[in-house]
This record gives C-alpha cells, structure tokens and sequence, in this order.
C-alpha cells in the first residue's frame, strides 16, 4: 500500500519535465536537431542512460514525448512494439514508407496515430512553432530501436557512430572510434527492406483517429447513465473501460494497451471505482482533481477531502498521473471548461470496473446495472437471467 506522499510523486506535472536532446544518434544531424525527447513513464527507446525518467515502474507499456521546431525532422526508424503518436500541440506529418519519398498524413492537435510494427517510420513539424507529441510504446521491453542506413551513414558523416551493442560514439566530444575494435551495427539490407509490407496511404488512414470523428457516448460509464457524473467515453485504440455495448475502438488490433479518452462536463465527476489494471492519466484540457484512496469510500466522502492533485491541460502544457491499480479513485472537473483526459491502460482485454455500492444503487434505481458481459444493461432482464 502506497503513502500519501507515495502517490503524489506519481504526479507529472508537464512544467517539470525533463528531456535529453542526445537521446538517439540524429542529434547530430542537422535537419533533425534539437529535438526533445522525454520518457515520463519506463526509459523508452532512449540510447542515452542519461536520459531523465520520471517513473520508472513498470506499467505493461511506457510513454514519452517528443518536441521539436519547426521544419524539424525525425528520421525513419522501427519499432518492434506497438508505437502512438497523440499529438497536443502543432502539425505533424507522419512519414513512412521512403521509397524513396516518404508516404504522409498530417496530424493536429488532438489525433492520434497508431503506426504498424515492422515497418519504418519519421515524423517532421510542419507547424510555425514548436510542437509536441505524446508517444506510447508497447510492453516493458520494446525490443529497442532499429535506424535506417540513411540515418547511420547521415550519423558517421558528422562523426557520430552507433555501435553493434547500441553505444553511440562521438568524436566531436573527444570519444575516438577504433575499427580495430569496434563494430558499426549492421542496418537491414535493401533486400531486407523491400521485403516489408508495403502500407499505403488509404490504409495508414485508418489507423488515425481524428479529434473531431470521436464516438462520445453518454452510457459508457455506469455512473454517467446513474445521473450521478455525467462523464463521456471515446474509445481509440483496443479495449479500455467503457461499458458501452455499442463502443467499439476505430484501431481494434493487439497493441498490449487501450487508449480512450474521458469528458467530464463543467461541475461534473466520475464517481468513485477502482480498476485492477494501472493506468496513466494525462489532461489535454481543464482542470481535473484527482482523489486516490488505498480503501473504498463513497464519493461524497472521496471528494470532501482535498484531492491528492489537480492535474491541467491547456495549449502548452499537459500534466500526467500514474495510477496504481487497484486503488480507489475519483475523478472530479474543478474547471470553469469541460476537462479532456488521455486514458492509457495496460492490457489487450476489457477492464473492469468495481464501482462503489452507492453506484450501483443509484443504477439500480433507474433501472441499470452491468450485465456478465460488463456492459451497461437493463436491470430487470440482467436480474432475470441470474435466477
């Protein structure tokens, strides 16, 4: 069981974030620096141990986050786990493909992108300023990060070297790269390459989700159609904790986590649960107080008490919490505008929410509960089927 003060460091608060701009070897390319990079939750595919993490506890997936200026570019490189770009701030393109111009599809603020593994990809900020992008990568070990011979061969001719056990060796700092004794990693092959699946534009656009084509649904949550909250749920990627029948992701396939998003109206909440699974929290918009609790409580009780923090979103900054699972939580607008929360939860199944009893009363007297699908339904036909 976590402290109080245990579970306050779980907060991450955009403002104190900390980011490394040597966290992979485009550093030293021209057209690709400075770029940002920033692992709020696992280290990611950072081939700096520098790196600064904000939590390093594994939670079945990690998440990050990238700025850069504009015209910026990233270079194409793999990923071996699921990777999603959830852009907050700016124009993005999407780049994939490379052969040899790259495929694009353009991000704003509020998108989000799923891209395949296996498959290369880069991104650029086409915008007039800084941008940045939430990223998450699937499983605690990602299997890492695999360049693309462009990007090596870009990397040596500014004197920069990556070596077959992922060392970066700069010669502008000092460091000197011996042949006799080191060994460049070896990229995939042209042969190699052509061999990957070819993903065209029309099909890499199923795999967005645009901000402004989101499912709300008003019956996602068993307090919301309780009349107790008044929260909406938009799924995007897998199975999450809505427990809408009719919900169903736009990006449907294995990804080792759900995403969704979570609108909690002016003066609204989500009552108080829990869930076994963690999760993290982050708050594109509003104001969002969150109390946590080790033990079940009602929530009048929850949120009489001062919350544990209150997370912001706005045009600049993005606060994030990591909730442990387990714990019992209440989510709660202290905002004068409706709040926005990215929900990011590990695991490829439903998640099931424990709603406390005064929950379920409320539902039972306007005629719902949750069905042994763990769906909102009926009462008297859910009460019927159990006899």
């Amino acid at each position: 069981m976590q402290t109080p003060s245990q579970l306050k460091e779980r907060f991450i608060p955009f403002t104190g974030l900390k980011y490394s701009t040597e966290a992979f070897i485009d550093y030293c390319i021209p057209e690709c620096s400075p770029k940002k990079n920033y692992a709020l939750i696992g280290p990611g595919v950072s081939q700096n141990p520098n790196q600064p993490v904000s939590l390093r506890e594994k939670h079945g997936f990690q998440v990050g986050g990238v700025a850069m200026p504009p015209g910026k570019t990233n270079p194409p490189h793999m990923h071996f786990t699921a990777e999603v770009f959830m852009c907050t701030k700016g124009q993005w393109d999407l780049q994939w493909g490379f052969n040899p111009e790259p495929l694009k599809v353009r991000l704003g603020p509020g998108d989000i992108a799923s891209v395949p593994t296996w498959i290369y990809r880069g991104f650029q900020n086409m915008g007039e300023d800084e941008g940045f992008m939430f990223t998450a990568l699937g499983q605690d070990d990602t299997g890492g990060i695999l360049w693309g011979p462009q990007t090596l061969a870009a990397a040596r001719a500014q004197g920069v070297h990556l070596t077959e056990d992922y060392r970066i060796i700069d010669e502008n700092s000092g460091q000197i790269w011996d042949p006799s004794s080191m060994k460049h990693l070896q990229p995939m092959t042209n042969a190699e390459i052509s061999q990957l699946k070819h993903w065209p534009i029309e099909e890499m656009k199923q795999r967005v989700v645009r901000h402004s084509d989101l499912d709300w649904q008003s019956d996602a949550l068993l307090d919301a159609v309780a009349d107790t909250g008044g929260a909406q749920m938009a799924p995007v990627i897998g199975l999450g904790m809505s427990e809408s029948r009719s919900h169903s992701a736009p990006i449907h396939n294995s990804h080792g986590f759900s995403i969704e998003w979570l609108r909690i109206p002016v003066g609204g909440h989500v009552s108080a649960h829990a869930l076994s699974e963690k999760q993290v929290l982050s708050v594109y918009q509003g104001s969002l107080a969150i109390h946590v609790s080790p033990q079940r409580q009602t929530t009048a009780l929850m949120i009489s008490a001062d919350p544990l923090c209150v997370a912001q979103g706005n045009a600049d900054a993005w606060d994030s919490f990591a909730m442990p699972g387990e714990v019992w939580r209440c989510l709660r607008n202290v905002g004068d505008i409706p709040v926005t929360v990215l929900v990011m939860t590990p695991g490829d199944a439903v998640k099931r929410i424990h709603w406390a009893p005064e929950v379920v009363d409320a539902a039972a007297q306007a005629g719902y509960s949750i069905d042994a699908n763990g769906y909102v339904a009926m009462k008297r036909f859910t009460d019927r089927s159990q006899r």
